[in-house]
């Protein structure tokens, strides 16, 4: 009876971590997607906060970037916010080394404090988009030998973390004067796209299996994803929703670290 009581609890308790998870993954849909942005870094912070492992967490994080990144594709370029021409020289290198990032394993020591050096970098722009707003403007033409290199290496760290390269594409774009902060959400989303679509190619034949629970996560972050989207194409996102993020991310940045 001990036993059969055991095995109950911990299944109840396993029943409602996948439930919790699906709230947090739709909240970082949301949010990450009205600026753009897939939510990859978000939904490996919550998945570490969980335990899960390093060969389940890239695979299921691309997953839902695929998945949340496509919705914003089509919102932003709806709302006229997308130009390949400002895409083009970033994925050109981009794609086919995610897809290298892909292949490659790290030790599982390397690739967490990879991950939560990532998820910290994530964390601070949050908050600082809270308190230095990105500026409008863009009047400098892209940097091509720049733009490669920028490509090349954001693919190979989208690839080898499981994440899509926009939070990196993002802020260059902007800080480099090469796009406005709506410009670039739409260029990243399709970016994200890509990156994460070569990544998980790569990762095929490496991972250990995305777990059963994508079934209730992925609806979670693709209504996440047009909400955050629909409001972003138009919008930006609120401040104490990114502060909240943004704490959420150190923790997990923390527990991946140090555990």
């Amino acid at each position: 009876m001990d036993i059969a009581a055991n095995g109950a609890a911990n299944g109840a308790a396993n029943g409602a971590a996948v439930v919790i998870l699906a709230g947090l993954i739709f909240c970082a849909a949301l949010l990450y997607s009205s600026v753009g942005q897939a939510g990859a870094s978000g939904y490996l912070g919550v998945m570490a906060l969980f335990g899960l492992a390093p060969d389940v967490m890239r695979p299921a994080a691309l997953a839902l970037n695929i998945v949340v990144s496509t919705i914003a594709t089509v919102k932003f370029s709806r709302a006229g916010h997308f130009s390949w021409k400002l895409l083009w020289p970033f994925a050109v290198t981009s794609i086919p080394f995610a897809f290298v990032g892909g292949r490659l394993i790290l030790p599982s020591l390397i690739y967490r404090v990879i991950v939560g050096g990532l998820l910290l970098y994530a964390a601070w722009r949050l908050y600082r988009a809270t308190t230095q707003p990105d500026p409008a403007v863009a009047d400098r033409p892209v940097a091509m030998p720049a733009a490669l290199l920028a490509g090349l290496v954001i693919g190979l760290l989208a690839g080898l973390t499981g994440t899509g390269g926009g939070l990196l594409l993002g802020p260059l774009l902007i800080f480099a004067r090469w796009a406005g902060p709506r410009q670039a959400a739409g260029v990243t989303s399709v970016f994200i796209l890509l990156n994460s679509t070569a990544g998980l190619l790569g990762n095929a034949g490496n991972f250990g299996g995305v777990p059963s629970a994508i079934l209730l996560w992925a609806p979670a972050a693709a209504v996440g994803g047009w909400i955050g989207a629909e409001y972003g194409s138009r919008r930006l996102a609120g401040a104490t929703l990114r502060r909240i993020l943004a704490v959420v991310l150190v923790l997990a940045a923390i527990k991946m670290i140090w555990e």
